[in-house]
């Protein structure tokens, strides 16, 4: 069975935009960078031919990633969320147990991104979280041991900056 990748509808859009250009312009400039690594002469000791061959072997492989995301993508229906309980697309403020607050959106994982406060679904917090209402502490089995968390307020996503 395939693996669903959960993206918001802003998501899904930033990676068929992020394919286009790496069909369209960026697979053009490597063909171009080996076509001219190849006027250089002998390829068996051509550094710039080697490293075009690279970048396009990562090139293809970005393609190809992808284009499994975007075909087995799952779109979180935004406006189907309610607010008493944390899913992905809502905005959840969580204390620590040192009294430390902090705000994270629940997102899937191909958003992720812990330095932007977007918490992945998968991840130990993100997975402790979902399911569970306002008020309530839920315990995190992390990697680094056990903690819990108590969910201060739940609300549904505003438009990201920057997206």
């Amino acid at each position: 069975m395939q693996k669903q990748f959960k993206l918001t509808k802003a998501r899904f859009e930033e990676l068929k935009q992020e394919l286009n250009y790496l069909r369209t312009v960026r697979e053009k400039e490597i063909e171009e960078q080996i076509k001219e690594a190849r006027s250089f002469g002998d390829l068996s000791e051509n550094s710039e031919y080697d490293e075009a061959k690279n970048e396009q072997g990562k090139l293809h492989s970005r393609i190809a990633e992808l284009e499994h995301i975007l075909a087995n993508a799952e779109m979180i229906d935004e406006k189907a969320l309610n607010k008493k309980t944390v899913e992905m697309g809502m905005n959840v403020s969580v204390e620590m147990a040192d009294g430390k607050k902090a705000d994270y959106t629940i997102v899937g994982s191909q958003e992720a991104n812990p330095l932007k406060k977007l918490l992945s679904d998968e991840s130990p917090l993100g997975k402790a979280l979902v399911g569970h209402k306002e008020g309530e502490t839920v315990k995190v089995d992390a990697p680094a041991g056990s903690f819990k968390v108590k969910i201060l307020s739940i609300s549904k996503v505003k438009k990201r900056e920057g997206k």
